[in-house]
């Protein structure tokens, strides 16, 4: 077997996935002697790739996590709890007023969100790190997109990382709509993807207020990383499942929360 020395963390990614691809299944000792790394580093590799959603680890090596095997997949995510979803959209809807610069997430949830806003007579600036957003979005001609560069990996239709974050410090935003894989009080607001958790927590400060979109599934749970605290949270917007205690303790830090029928 070839030995592929000085590849970068990246490049061994794009191989194992290659590898998987073919082959369905791979071993740790085969992947690390094909790319040349330690099976320690080899090991780490998988663990985030695993947490991204990307493959899924067994004993001794790693198998290819496919979307439709995934909740991680934006495919799968957007099909689940669709109703509450598209309730929560209508409700955020209200709350966005001509002349605004607002920031959406890649979330599904904020999808719902850009096609409501797509069809109203409204003059806005929103910047996205969500292609589909972006894209529903160009349809009005009373808003002005702006996507914030990043990197787009395989499968995925989120910008990633921080390269692009400097847009954020020329604008003043006034609203950031986002949604999460998770959220609890200790917690705050989290995500599986650690690299759009990056993106996220400097969308988060460089908006005046933070409005949270998330359907009672995503209430009590949390996931890898935090992007924003509790405390940081102006505004939720959920649906009539949601826990009613959970709710109480946000009022009572002086968090409106908003409740579709």
């Amino acid at each position: 077997m070839i030995i592929v020395s000085k590849m970068f963390k990246t490049e061994r990614r794009d191989k194992i996935i290659e590898l998987l691809k073919k082959q369905q299944r791979a071993t740790v000792k085969e992947l690390s002697e094909m790319l040349g790394v330690s099976e320690a580093t080899l090991r780490t590799d998988l663990q985030s790739m695993e947490e991204e959603g990307l493959l899924q680890r067994t004993h001794g090596g790693a198998v290819l996590q496919t979307e439709a095997q995934t909740e991680t997949s934006f495919d799968v995510r957007e099909k689940k709890n669709p109703e509450e979803k598209m309730a929560i959209a209508a409700k955020a809807a209200e709350l966005v007023d001509s002349g605004q610069c607002i920031l959406l997430d890649a979330s599904s949830t904020a999808l719902e969100l850009a096609r409501r806003l797509k069809k109203m007579p409204i003059r806005l600036i929103v910047v996205t790190s969500g292609i589909p957003a972006a894209l529903e979005l160009r349809e009005n001609p009373g808003i002005t997109v702006i996507l914030i560069g990043g990197v787009l990996r395989l499968g995925s239709f989120a910008i990633e990382g921080t390269l692009g974050t400097n847009i954020l410090q020329q604008i003043n935003v006034d609203t950031m709509f986002a949604s999460a894989r998770g959220f609890t009080i200790e917690d705050g607001l989290t995500d599986f993807n650690v690299y759009e958790v990056e993106l996220k927590k400097e969308m988060v400060k460089a908006s005046r207020r933070l409005i949270v979109l998330l359907d009672y599934s995503k209430l009590g749970k949390s996931s890898i990383s935090s992007f924003a605290r509790t405390s940081e949270i102006d505004t939720l917007i959920t649906d009539s499942k949601a826990s009613p205690e959970m709710l109480d303790k946000l009022a009572e830090m002086n968090i409106r929360v908003l409740k579709t029928e």
